[in-house]
């Protein structure tokens, strides 16, 4: 393949030799872009009568195109944290974490705060999370934001706790705990303000560029007040309008519609948080905990605010949109949203698509709920994967039985209520085709959906999310967001059967794609092109 790297949108190109995944002809191999635009799909033959007139001719070399991935849910500046520096994820034990988080210290600037993700104490052996007296040792004293894998709990240096007067007398604040609620958010607030500008940019093209080399073409960044900064939002969407890579679509978690409009948001939505997380206690319940007695965690919003912003968003334009993952918050988003279609009538309510993140504990009668008021859910199958199963965290958090229910992604197909798949990053990895794979091989066997039907919920249903019908598919006329694949055997999944058996006859006129079965290798990205701009091209291919 030899597309340069800055090929420009208004170039002619034919990309030709491959398998082009596209509903418009099964089995094209061959693909013309125009202006940013897919102008053409078909068979090689009828390739030639395109080369002439064209900027130039790229050969596939039997690879795949598919539309570029749409990760739904991204919080794009802690992925960059987390990618360029202190990252616990891969920690196994609290005596790993703690040497991790030592040598990070000793190789940053001394006048850099320390930031860091992804510490699970759920899966390790001393089952508790670091003190502060002993992160005090590991840093030398130094300020540390240091949050767990969720993002609804933080471990903090005395260094970081002292530049927010007042914080041990906030809510969330317990001597020896991880922090939580209203001193978890006044302390990220503290940690993010003293992120330097060159420090968060760094991180956002960081991000930008690891989601272009797996394919992501569009990320739907979830900021708020109580998740960054001002600053952090409208400097991520100005990277993304100055330099090339995915593009950034914005969602500003806020009560305050002015100022989510004023910021550039699509909506007042993302992370609004109706509630916290399960890993931490904090998703709200209608019954308690099974690990924590008597806990039902924490309710933000009520069904009478959830109504009022969402008529507001309503009458005003935005998406509104609500964090909302035990039973008790997913109820109070419905009710909410019921009773504003009360007030201005379904019709406007379905065509506005407000959108749930996570949405992860629903019942039937939620389920029919979001069907009935046109809900977009959101949700993030890595979930399910990392945490999932009888002996998984949500298992521990809720028991067995309850824990099965959680992340139904077949019985919110049945109910025709559109999927968008994200990760949350850095909660779980930018892994597009791994998101896939999880929600084909969800670990409770009958919320397990088609390879196709999650493929389309990570790549069209982003784009539907956003109120766009007419993207996030190979078509003439669609945008050019693409992505090439080194893949193997593509295959069709039969799509009512849940133990995944796969075909490879091409007499079903439907598109492959790659066989996602555990312990096969994921396709390997080769090139990432965001509106026929080449964005990504993996070196020596």
């Amino acid at each position: 393949m030899s597309e340069s790297l800055n090929s420009g949108a208004h170039r002619t190109v034919l990309l030709r030799g491959g398998e082009v995944h596209s509903p418009a002809d099964p089995f094209a191999t061959a693909m013309v872009v125009e202006r940013g635009h897919v102008a053409w799909v078909g068979s090689e033959g009828a390739a030639d009568a395109f080369a002439p007139g064209v900027d130039e001719v790229v050969d596939l070399e039997g690879a795949l195109v598919t539309p570029a991935f749409v990760d739904a849910h991204v919080h794009t500046t802690a992925t960059g944290f987390a990618l360029t520096g202190l990252d616990l994820s891969s920690a196994a034990s609290l005596a790993g974490a703690a040497e991790l988080i030592r040598a990070h210290a000793a190789a940053r600037p001394a006048d850099r705060i320390l930031v860091g993700h992804g510490w699970d104490a759920s899966r390790w052996p001393e089952r508790r999370a670091p003190r502060r007296d002993e992160l005090d040792e590991l840093t030398g004293g130094r300020p540390l934001y240091l949050t767990r894998i969720d993002v609804h709990s933080a471990v903090v240096t005395t260094a970081l706790l002292d530049l927010v007067p007042g914080v041990r007398d906030l809510d969330g604040f317990r001597d020896g705990e991880p922090l939580i609620g209203d001193a978890h958010h006044a302390v990220r607030a503290a940690a993010f303000a003293a992120v330097s500008p060159l420090q968060r940019t760094e991180a956002q093209r960081a991000a930008r560029a690891h989601a272009a080399s797996l394919g992501i073409g569009t990320l739907h960044e979830c900021g708020g007040p109580q998740i960054s900064s001002e600053d952090d939002f409208t400097g991520l969407l100005d990277l993304a309008r100055a330099e090339d890579g995915p593009r950034v679509v914005g969602y500003w978690a806020d009560l305050d519609l002015d100022r989510a409009r004023a910021l550039g948001a699509l909506g007042a939505a993302g992370d609004l948080f109706a509630d916290g997380s399960l890993g931490s206690h904090t998703a709200c319940l209608h019954e308690p905990y099974a690990d924590a007695a008597g806990r039902t965690g924490a309710a933000h919003l009520d069904a009478a605010a959830v109504a009022a912003h969402v008529v507001a968003c309503t009458e005003a334009g935005l998406q509104a949109g609500f964090h909302a993952i035990g039973d008790a918050a997913v109820t109070a988003v419905t009710d909410g949203v019921r009773a504003a279609a009360e007030k201005l009538g379904l019709a406007r309510i379905r065509a506005a698509r407000h959108r749930v993140e996570h949405a992860e504990m629903l019942t039937p009668a939620t389920i029919a709920a979001f069907a009935e008021l046109g809900l977009t859910a959101s949700v993030q199958p890595a979930f399910d994967a990392l945490w999932g199963g009888d002996e998984g965290m949500y298992a521990d958090r809720l028991g067995v039985e309850r824990a099965r229910t959680l992340n139904p992604y077949a019985a919110l197909l049945r109910a025709g209520v559109p999927l968008a798949f994200g990760s949350d990053s850095p909660v779980t990895p930018l892994d597009p085709w791994g998101t896939v794979r999880a929600a084909a091989f969800h670990r409770t066997l009958d919320h397990r959906i088609s390879v196709r039907a999650a493929f389309t919920a990570h790549t069209r249903g982003g784009w539907r999310a956003v109120g766009r019908d007419d993207a996030g598919v190979l078509v003439p006329g669609a945008p050019a967001d693409y992505a090439v694949w080194r893949a193997g055997d593509l295959v069709v999944q039969a799509p009512d059967d849940r133990v995944a058996r796969w075909s490879t006859d091409p007499r079903s006129g439907t598109p492959g794609l790659p066989d996602l079965s555990p312990g096969l290798p994921l396709p390997v990205c080769l090139r990432t092109v965001v509106h026929g701009r080449t964005v990504f091209v993996r070196p020596n291919e």
